[in-house]
């Protein structure tokens, strides 16, 4: 934990609720983890962890694969939190990792929440990297970036979600950061490189038909594989039917699957769950179905 200090609002509910400042010291959150095949079954080799970031090895469910959940302790990340999570699947392997709970990140009085994501995969591996809900309070400022390394024969399904205020307690998001960065690269050389970005009014971008059209939720996915391209049509006929609560599409980009979730946050959910359970039995004979916290 850094000795420097940084001021986050947060809601305080109850009689006479306000906003009130927090002040606490900021945080430098890390995780490593990194599985190995042996004898066609995949186990634990490297496990680090440091406040507020903390790492289970919850049984998996019949049938399934190694899994991690990763937990952020600290109940949600406040301007200059910087949190570092590197994932590795070895060759053979299969993993999949997920978030605990949804992370909500709280208003910043000026420094940026940071949060790094390293997802590498070596040949012959499967590496699951399924979200959960990262809210997004008014006044957020939030740059994370996720960095994919594939080796040849490897296979990676990942995925981020972004929600944009907390609706539901009749809050938009009208100002603050959005950086959501992504980098893949196979081989060692740069095949995808995207990012969304806003700063200052988020009002403007977020509420427009030209961008994002006042969407409460935008989920992203990529799947990175040899043979991803060629796997489009047959993912395009697993994706649920749209309503009026979530639109969605996929593509095909140098040699990667990209998909798209937009709408409502709950129908983004289930859409954006719906679709994840079906695309692992497709590519890769697992069971169609998520963890259990994941519906918690």
């Amino acid at each position: 934990m850094s000795v420097a200090t940084s001021l986050s609002e947060a809601r305080v509910r109850g009689r006479g609720a306000q906003v009130v400042a927090l002040r606490r010291a900021t945080v430098a959150g890390e995780a490593i983890l990194t599985v190995r095949a042996g004898d066609g079954v995949t186990r634990l080799v490297d496990l680090y962890q440091r406040d507020p970031l903390s790492l289970r090895l919850p049984q998996p469910a019949r049938g399934d694969i190694f899994e991690a959940s990763l937990i952020t302790t600290s109940g949600g990340v406040v301007g200059g939190d910087s949190l570092r999570a590197v994932v590795k699947a070895g060759e053979g392997s299969q993993l999949r990792i997920y978030p605990q709970a949804a992370e909500k990140v709280y208003r910043s009085l000026g420094a940026d929440s940071r949060i790094a994501v390293t997802l590498e995969a070596e040949a012959g591996a499967w590496l699951e990297w399924l979200p959960q809900e990262t809210i997004l309070f008014d006044g957020a400022r939030l740059r994370r970036d996720t960095v994919v390394d594939l080796h040849p024969g490897a296979r990676v399904l990942a995925g981020e979600f972004l929600v944009f205020g907390r609706r539901a307690s009749g809050e938009s998001l009208t100002h603050g950061l959005i950086h959501d960065g992504w980098r893949v690269r196979r081989g060692g050389r740069l095949v995808w490189a995207d990012a969304l970005h806003a700063e200052g009014d988020l009002a403007a971008p977020l509420g427009s038909i030209a961008c994002l059209g006042g969407i409460a939720a935008y989920a992203s996915l990529i799947y990175a594989a040899d043979d991803a391209a060629a796997q489009l049509a047959a993912l395009r006929a697993l994706l649920p039917e749209e309503n009026a609560g979530s639109r969605h599409a996929l593509t095909a980009v140098n040699g990667l699957i990209v998909g798209r979730f937009l709408g409502d946050a709950l129908a983004v959910r289930r859409s954006y769950g719906t679709f994840w359970a079906a695309a692992r039995a497709r590519l890769a004979g697992l069971p169609a179905q998520l963890p259990k916290l994941w519906h918690l």
